[in-house]
């Protein structure tokens, strides 16, 4: 999500220009005007814990973040700065060595990564790249102008799809294979234009909003199929900022421009509820005689009989603010959680019952300018004897930052979702 420098900050102190998830929801990439940080959410429900942080207080790399994506649970980093917006930098941030760079013919507007694709979304074109040597496979070209860089990437290894808006009308999206390299089908999503999408992490669903923002709509991939539709609200049209699914496919959540956001639960609604289950009376009468004629009522009438609404609600302190949400479990119960994050810097942290349609419970909210770099909190734990904050770099070797990209440099394996093979520098 990018944001907007807040105006005349006159005390110098470092802006967020991006956040947003990576891959698996388990660490929140920070793009500052000073740098980028990369923040673990693994005990999100109790504390943070700063990985790395691209500039200290002495240091001198301060290149205004742009836009920031990590893949997966990798040393692997995508970086676009303020500054060189056409340019492409991949970093090795446990080295703090660059890897490799690209230069494009227009501003980076996107960046889309999994274990086998990296996109690099353009206004009117999409990049796409194979992530162990990063050589162009393919480049979708003439894609309808698209300034806002809606597009989607799905993070299954066998149901790799890339979603992007096929309009500039209508709420058309446009659904590619990006490991044969051609075209899926074509989808009438919604009347005004795509705001928001999203890939369930099985890669089988994609959710999309319109700029309307009253409808989100469910499709299967890769039929393009409708499976559900829900209302958001009819009162007032909002801004939807931010799609997510659970880990299950389960659920989805909408955030928008409101202080509401909205959980819906993707499962079948039964076509004849239980007899026992139904209340008596004049309502009861009209809601079946309504449900049973809407199998021969014209389609536009059945629809909005057949939309569901919310299965329930969290709601932020104030509304207005650019947000991102996502699904996790909470580290120790398992238990499902609401991740919020808005551009003032707050990280709000939900639980809700699966089972049970009841508001989300706020159980922290945390601010993610006011938590310790590692190397204050290595200072912290030395002072405070017994008390250890765990930041995950105890054993990082700080390495200065290279001047040029490494040619034809092996990225190490830290963890299974390390790119194996090598890069070579391409600009």
């Amino acid at each position: 999500m990018n944001l907007d420098p807040a105006p005349g900050d006159s005390r110098g102190e470092p802006q967020l220009l991006y956040v947003n998830f990576n891959q698996d929801n388990t660490c929140l990439c920070v793009g500052t005007t000073v740098g980028y940080q990369l923040i673990s959410l693994a005990s999100a429900e109790t504390h943070l814990e700063v990985l790395f942080n691209s500039f200290t207080k002495e240091g001198n790399n301060k290149e205004e973040t742009y836009l920031i994506e990590r893949l997966f649970s990798s040393s692997l980093v995508a970086i676009v700065t303020q500054s060189q917006k056409r340019k492409l930098k991949l970093c090795h941030f446990k080295k703090a060595t660059e890897i490799c760079s690209y230069n494009y013919s227009d501003s980076i507007l996107a960046l889309k990564l999994n274990r086998q694709r990296l996109l690099v979304l353009l206004e009117k074109s999409i990049y796409v790249h194979n992530i162990r040597d990063m050589k162009v496979l393919h480049t979708i070209r003439d894609t309808p102008p698209n300034k806002n860089g809606v597009c989607a990437l799905s993070v299954d290894n066998d149901k790799n799809y890339i979603a992007y808006p096929g309009s500039s009308q209508t709420g058309e999206v446009q659904v590619f294979d990006a490991i044969n390299l051609k075209a899926v089908t074509v989808i009438s999503a919604h009347d005004s234009l795509i705001a928001a999408m999203n890939f369930s992490p099985s890669g089988e669903k994609l959710a999309t909003a319109s700029e309307k923002g009253t409808l989100i709509r469910v499709f299967s991939i890769p039929e393009g199929n409708k499976l559900f539709e829900f209302q958001r609200g009819v009162a007032r049209s909002v801004t939807i900022h931010s799609l997510a699914f659970g880990y299950d496919d389960m659920f989805l959540a909408a955030s928008s421009n409101t202080e509401t956001i909205h959980l819906f639960k993707l499962t079948e609604q039964p076509t004849e509820p239980a007899s026992e289950e139904q209340p008596s009376g004049w309502m009861s009468y009209v809601g079946k005689a309504l449900m049973s004629s809407a199998s021969y009522l014209p389609s536009n009438v059945s629809d909005v009989l057949n939309r569901s609404r919310g299965f329930t609600q969290a709601k932020l302190e104030c509304s207005g603010l650019k947000n991102v949400c996502a699904i996790t479990t909470s580290s120790k119960e398992r238990a499902p959680l609401l991740l919020v994050i808005t551009s003032d810097g707050k990280l709000t942290v939900f639980s809700f019952d699966p089972r049970e349609s009841k508001e989300c419970k706020i159980i922290k909210c945390h601010s993610i300018t006011n938590i310790p770099t590692p190397t204050e909190a290595l200072a912290l734990s030395s002072s405070q004897q017994g008390g250890l904050y765990n930041t995950g770099q105890s054993s990082l070797q700080q390495l200065p930052l290279s001047s040029e990209s490494d040619s034809n440099q092996q990225l190490p394996h830290h963890s299974d979702d390390d790119p194996p093979n090598t890069y070579s520098t391409k600009t």
